[in-house]
């Protein structure tokens, strides 16, 4: 009987410990009710509770959780139907309002989230549906947050992961698709070709313009080696003829000297003129006073020939 007695008041003591102490994880929190009613929330830790008055009605996960929501079909604007599948982020904000606010918040916020694709979708055509998926995640988000604000349930993010049309469009729209991609292929390739046709005619119009200026400049150089050289060669006569009046110059001073008169000397200028006359240079000036003495030539000649006769 006493060992009986011992069990049984060590059962009575453990069951009294384990109502009595209650330890919490991190990130849950329990919902204490005392006499049916809340009465306080356990934080993560140890928690000591009135055995029998106190119970904990609930322990909610204080992460971020997920919730899929069934595929649901849809029928957009323009009468197609759509098969739609998404998912939702939550978080418990208020354990209170998440367990006294609704019986299940997860069944009524996936419940929220179809009904409110199903508005949104249906003032969409396909084409706005297929690539809205952004605008309809944002819109149920917001629907979701008004209805579960009351619920102590925060929702984070809501993401269409697919969207499928019948058959049927699918298939026209790969049709449409090949299509599109043929005609850009076709534009792409025709681009090209207009560009190399382009790029050739520049690079002809270059090079005729290139072959030009060469033209153009071996012309001028030729031209100017021309001139150089004709005045080069003037130059040259000039300097020749210089050199010959100098000479005839000296010859007739040293005539001079030698006590010849000054019709001799004019006719040797004159005969010095006549030589000068026969270079390349057409043109001979001579002095006014020259000309005056050229009317005795013919005397000045006899004068040469009586000299040879003696």
């Amino acid at each position: 009987m006493g060992i009986i007695i011992t069990i049984a008041i060590l059962v009575i003591v453990v069951v009294f410990i384990a109502l009595t102490i209650k330890i919490v994880p991190q990130q849950r929190v329990g919902v204490v009710e005392r006499l049916g009613k809340f009465h306080r929330l356990l934080t993560p830790g140890l928690n000591i509770l009135v055995p029998i008055i106190d119970q904990v009605r609930i322990y909610h996960d204080l992460r971020i959780q997920q919730a899929n929501v069934p595929p649901q079909t849809v029928i957009t604007k323009d009468n197609v139907q759509v098969q739609i599948d998404t998912i939702i982020f939550y978080q418990v904000v208020g354990p209170e309002q998440a367990t006294y606010g609704i019986s299940d918040y997860v069944y009524g916020v996936r419940n929220i989230s179809t009904a409110t694709m199903r508005q949104i979708i249906g003032k969409l055509e396909l084409d706005e549906t297929l690539s809205g998926r952004e605008k309809i995640s944002s819109e149920i988000r917001i629907a979701l947050d008004e209805a579960t604000e009351k619920w102590g349930v925060r929702i984070e993010r809501v993401e269409v992961i697919d969207i499928q049309p019948p058959l049927d469009i699918q298939e026209a729209m790969d049709k449409q698709m090949k299509a599109e991609r043929t005609k850009r292929a076709v534009v792409l390739e025709a681009e090209a070709a207009k560009q190399d046709m382009i790029l050739r005619a520049e690079g002809d119009k270059q090079s005729k313009i290139l072959k030009a200026e060469g033209d153009k400049e071996a012309r001028i150089r030729q031209a100017e080696g021309m001139r150089q050289a004709q005045e080069l060669e003037a130059q040259g006569e000039a300097k020749a003829i210089h050199a010959i009046a100098e000479a005839e110059k000296i010859r007739i001073e040293l005539l001079r000297t030698a006590g010849l008169d000054e019709n001799v000397l004019a006719y040797r200028s004159f005969e010095a003129l006549m030589e000068v006359a026969k270079g390349p240079a057409n043109k001979v000036f001579i002095p006014t006073s020259a000309i005056e003495t050229l009317g005795s030539i013919g005397a000045i000649g006899e004068m040469f020939k009586l000299k040879k006769m003696d």
